[in-house]
């Protein structure tokens, strides 16, 4: 793929199954701020944090962080934001040779507010992450037909669905498993669905896929089958609160959350689906796949910012009986 060679460390094995990431690489700027913003209104803010973030970075970052070698694949800006978005996965040991470098067109850049609460408002500005044409499309269609065998495609919509629907095309012919985050919803394409393994969308997102408000577990399991009903094999429906309901083979679990300090949720949706590709990557079965992407989203809100938050294994598999107790058939 054609680039300026952001300094990837040497690609791992060509026989180890690797997490290829595909979706958003952003420059975050994010800040602590003590209400809602108000139209017309200077408002105080504190903890200013400049770090790397995205949606596919996020992943490829955890599944490092976890131990398995991740492929990004992506694009940033020919500015000097690309460094930032890129310099804490080159530290990570994510592969960059999948990152290409859209000319004349700025970095991808976030503008996160953090609430009191925890809770956070995003302003994205997608710049590099929409600038894709053919020919990087089909590059990151060549880089998935040589994955290593068992190897996983996890994927978001913050790139353009063309550029989805050749990757997923790709890892289907290469027979490899889809993890599909879909967000933004509007950009799904419900013809893709059929190709997809899995999906893990937050309430907004499955809404705005099913058209089925979800508000509660009930209303999750229905967003589910939904899913379900156009071919996907697994349906993991993220809750509002922090638990989880699993559809697979028609039969519903819901995984309540357990008690957390919450200092910041920016990130813990990319840690659900991070650490949900590596558990699927692992072989876990689907109810232990679901417990550990609970788990890794819960630590991730107890740290300020996103990939700085992120656990490790140790810290995940600590939360997981706690949440395999509160679990039940729903």
């Amino acid at each position: 793929m054609a680039q300026d060679r952001p300094a990837s460390p040497p690609r791992q094995s060509m026989t180890e199954p690797v997490l290829l990431a595909l979706g958003s690489i952003n420059a975050d700027f994010q800040v602590r701020v003590p209400g809602a913003p108000a139209v017309g209104i200077t408002q105080p803010a504190s903890d200013f944090l400049r770090v790397g973030g995205g949606k596919a970075a996020n992943r490829a970052f955890l599944a490092r962080r976890l131990g398995h070698p991740a492929w990004l694949l992506g694009r940033v800006g020919d500015d000097d934001l690309r460094q930032q978005a890129l310099a804490p996965l080159r530290e990570a040991g994510v592969d960059l040779d999948g990152v290409s470098v859209a000319e004349g067109v700025a970095t991808a850049v976030s503008m996160i507010a953090v609430l009191p609460d925890g809770k956070k408002s995003i302003l994205l500005a997608g710049n590099a992450n929409d600038a894709w044409g053919e020919p990087e499309a089909e590059a990151v269609a060549r880089t998935i037909a040589r994955a290593p065998g068992g190897s996983l495609l996890s994927l978001d919509h913050e790139v353009p669905g063309f550029v989805v629907a050749q990757a997923v095309r790709a890892a289907r012919t290469r027979g490899l498993p889809v993890l599909l985050d879909p967000s933004p919803s509007d950009r799904v394409d419900p013809d893709i669905l059929a190709h997809v393994t899995a999906v893990s969308p937050n309430p907004d997102e499955a809404e705005g896929v099913t058209g089925i408000a979800v508000k509660d577990v009930s209303t999750a399991i229905a967003a589910a089958r939904w899913f379900a009903e156009r071919g996907v094999e697994l349906a993991f429906v993220k809750l509002g609160d922090g638990g989880c309901v699993l559809l697979r083979d028609g039969r519903a679990t819901h995984i309540p959350p357990v008690p957390m300090e919450v200092v910041d949720s920016t990130g813990a949706g990319d840690a659900f689906a991070g650490g949900l590709a590596v558990a699927l990557l692992e072989g876990m079965p689907p109810f232990e796949a679901a417990l550990f992407a609970t788990a890794a989203s819960h630590r991730a809100v107890t740290g300020y910012g996103s990939q700085q938050a992120y656990p490790d294994r140790a810290e995940i598999e600590a939360l997981v009986p706690a949440l395999r107790d509160a679990a039940r058939a729903a």
